[in-house]
C-alpha cells in the first residue's frame, strides 16, 4: 500500500516530463511508441478506478503473485496493440492525451489512498484484497515506467524502492533468483523478456509480464 503511491506518482511525473519528439520515440513495448504506451496507461488508470469501486464479499481467488500469468512475447501485431495505437492516434493534440492520463491517474491515486487494504475487489472474474491488487500495480507501474524511458534521455526512471520491490515480486513469479550484483532495472528488463538473457545468467528463463 505504501509503495503504490510512490510507483504511481513517479510514473505520472515521467509522463509530465515528456516533450516534443519524445512522444513518438519507440517505447520498450514491442510495436508501441511512447504515445501508445501513455494511452495504455489511460486504460490502466481506468482499470484501477473501476476495480477499486468493484467491492465484493467473495473470498480472494488470487494474490499479488498468482495474478501474473506469463504469456508469449508480444509481437505488436495483436488486436489489443492495434487498438492502443488507434486510440493514441485519435488525439489531435498530445497535450490532450497527457491531460486525460493525468486526470485519471490523479483520481486513481486518490481512490487507492481511500481504499481499505483488507477489502476485497473483483476484476477479470478474479477477487483480490485491495492490498494485493495495488501490489500488482506497483509491478505494472514499474515495468511500464521502464518501458516509457527505455529509449529516452532526460526522463527519470522508476524509484529505487519500487524497482527493488518489483524485482522481489518477479523473482517470486518466475520462481528464479536473479544473479547477485545485477542492478534492479537491468534485472527486470532481462527477467521479463524486455532484454536478452546474458550468457552469465545460465539457464534463466524470462517470462512476459506487464
Amino acid at each position: 500500500m505504501d509503495l503504490f503511491p510512490r510507483a504511481w506518482g513517479a510514473l505520472q511525473e515521467a509522463v509530465h516530463a515528456l516533450e516534443g519528439g519524445q512522444w513518438v520515440t519507440p517505447s520498450g513495448c514491442t510495436g508501441w511508441l511512447v504515445q501508445d504506451l501513455v494511452f495504455h496507461l489511460v486504460i490502466d488508470a481506468q482499470d484501477v478506478l473501476i476495480t477499486l469501486a468493484s467491492t465484493t464479499e467473495a473470498p480472494a481467488t488470487r494474490d499479488a503473485v498468482t495474478y501474473w500469468q506469463p504469456s508469449d512475447q508480444p509481437t505488436g501485431t495483436d488486436p489489443e496493440s492495434a487498438f492502443v495505437r488507434r486510440g493514441a492516434a485519435a488525439y489531435a493534440d498530445l497535450d490532450r492525451l497527457a491531460h486525460h492520463f493525468d486526470d485519471l491517474a490523479v483520481a486513481a491515486g486518490r481512490a487507492a489512498a481511500a481504499a481499505d487494504p483488507a477489502a476485497r475487489v473483483e476484476t477479470c472474474d478474479e477477487v483480490f484484497t485491495v492490498a494485493d491488487y495495488l501490489a500488482v500495480y506497483v509491478v505494472e507501474s514499474t515495468l511500464h515506467h521502464l518501458d516509457l524511458v527505455r529509449h529516452l534521455s532526460g526522463v527519470d526512471g522508476p524509484p529505487p524502492e519500487t524497482a527493488a520491490a518489483t524485482r522481489a515480486m518477479v523473482e517470486k513469479v518466475t520462481g528464479q533468483a536473479f544473479p547477485a550484483g545485477v542492478a534492479d532495472h537491468e534485472a527486470l528488463l532481462v527477467a521479463t523478456g524486455r532484454a536478452p538473457v546474458p550468457a552469465s545468467w545460465g539457464g534463466f528463463t524470462a517470462v512476459t509480464l506487464g
